[in-house]
């Protein structure tokens, strides 16, 4: 048996690795289901997204109203209401029950009941009340409603104020309605608006699923094509934990170098979404992030058994996951258990130092644990990738060995 030198060894296996990355590669473009996984859904599946929420808000949200007042007060308010972009009203109900039927039906999201005393209580210089009554199945349409009902309320009251105050000058009117002056600044999302909100959130979700979809989809073909239903096949070149390791994930980093391009920097500028992130820090945060989840996904590929069986097990944790990020519910309101629990996906701390670099413009040092923990989880990743590949070169020498023993016994008898 021919010994190689150290030297030998080296080239052979920096020739062996770019041999499965070439293989990989083409494997990839060549395979319908990973092709769909690795280009078509990182391409379309932004865009459906952002399409969806590119109105940012809610508009015209069909409201009713139950008037027992009927006055010009009330008319006034029910005016302005009507007047707001947010809100429209859609009809006149006579009383409570057909109001709720609209309400039931889906005609209106809610209800909007003024009482019979409304005039007469403001006259009297006493307090009255409007109810506002809301499918809270759509909290969006619940904001809508809320925010224009208190608008009104608020604009109405000053009026009021300065109706009976008995002021000379414009000025005394100002404090009278206003003694104490604020300025609402919304910052990092000044429209309020739900894409921006939610849809960074998602492009970095979508990369580390289609990974995890298309590198499963992947070990799945590789071990029904493999007569021992291995995950390694039988070749010398597929002889050594890290050129394969390595060589696989240099093929997905490459493909989703270009795909985080696309989705992260090109999506957010085609529907105008807030993009402020300097791009040297993006590209610094990305490297362990998609590294994190490339041999995050390796590892899990060692429990596809079919191509079939990654659908089944990584299609469900999307929006779980979501949840997880600590984005649509604040992190540091959720139970210690699924906040650490959390912490296993680089999702989690993806989306956090992708939102907060790309939204409100933070820099390496103002997202550091995020940024760490990224890099942890990429070296933690990586260490269980090799652990689980060296098993599987194990397994398929020894079935191969057990194969070879098994035919030597025929040939003897």
């Amino acid at each position: 048996m021919k010994h190689l030198t150290f030297k030998q060894k080296v080239v052979q296996g920096i020739h062996d690795l770019f041999y499965i990355w070439i293989r990989e590669f083409r494997t990839t473009f060549r395979d319908q289901g990973v092709l769909i996984f690795f280009v078509l859904v990182p391409l379309v599946y932004p865009l459906i997204y952002a399409f969806i929420y590119t109105n940012e808000t809610i508009r015209e949200v069909p409201a009713v109203v139950v008037d027992n007042s009927r006055s010009s007060l009330s008319r006034e308010y029910l005016r302005k209401v009507d007047s707001s972009p947010e809100v429209k009203i859609v009809s006149y109900c006579a009383d409570m029950e057909e109001a709720k039927l609209m309400l039931k039906d889906r005609l209106a999201y809610g209800i909007i009941y003024i009482p019979a005393e409304f005039s007469e209580d403001i006259a009297r210089g006493k307090q009255t009340q409007v109810s506002l009554y809301c499918d809270m199945s759509g909290l969006l349409y619940y904001k809508s409603l809320l925010n224009t009902n208190t608008s009104v309320s608020l604009d109405m009251n000053a009026d009021i104020k300065m109706q009976r105050a008995g002021n000379t000058t414009n000025r005394q009117d100002e404090i009278t309605a206003y003694p104490i002056k604020y300025e609402d600044v919304t910052l990092f999302n000044p429209a309020n608006g739900f894409a921006a909100f939610l849809i960074p959130a998602v492009l970095i979700l979508i990369i580390q699923q289609t990974l995890l979809l298309g590198i499963g989809l992947s070990a799945g073909t590789a071990r029904e094509q493999n007569r021992f239903k291995d995950l390694v096949p039988i070749n010398r070149h597929y002889n050594g934990t890290l050129r394969i390791v390595l060589g696989k994930g240099l093929s997905y980093f490459m493909v989703y170098a270009l795909v985080s391009v696309y989705v992260l920097c090109v999506v957010p500028r085609l529907f105008s979404l807030i993009q402020i992130a300097q791009p040297g820090v993006l590209t610094l945060f990305m490297l362990p992030y998609l590294a994190a989840c490339i041999f995050f996904a390796m590892t899990a590929s060692i429990a596809i058994r079919n191509r079939e069986t990654c659908m089944l097990i990584f299609v469900f944790t999307s929006v779980p996951l979501l949840f997880l990020s600590g984005v649509s519910w604040p992190g540091a309101a959720m139970p210690d258990f699924w906040r650490y629990f959390s912490y296993i996906f680089p999702s989690t701390f993806g989306i956090n130092g992708y939102v907060r670099i790309n939204s409100m413009g933070a820099t390496l040092g103002e997202v550091s644990f995020e940024y760490r923990a990224l890099w942890i989880q990429a070296g933690i990743y990586f260490l269980t990738t090799c652990w689980v590949y060296r098993w599987q070169i194990i397994q398929s020498r020894k079935h191969v060995i057990e194969k070879y023993k098994e035919y030597k016994k025929q040939v003897v008898s």
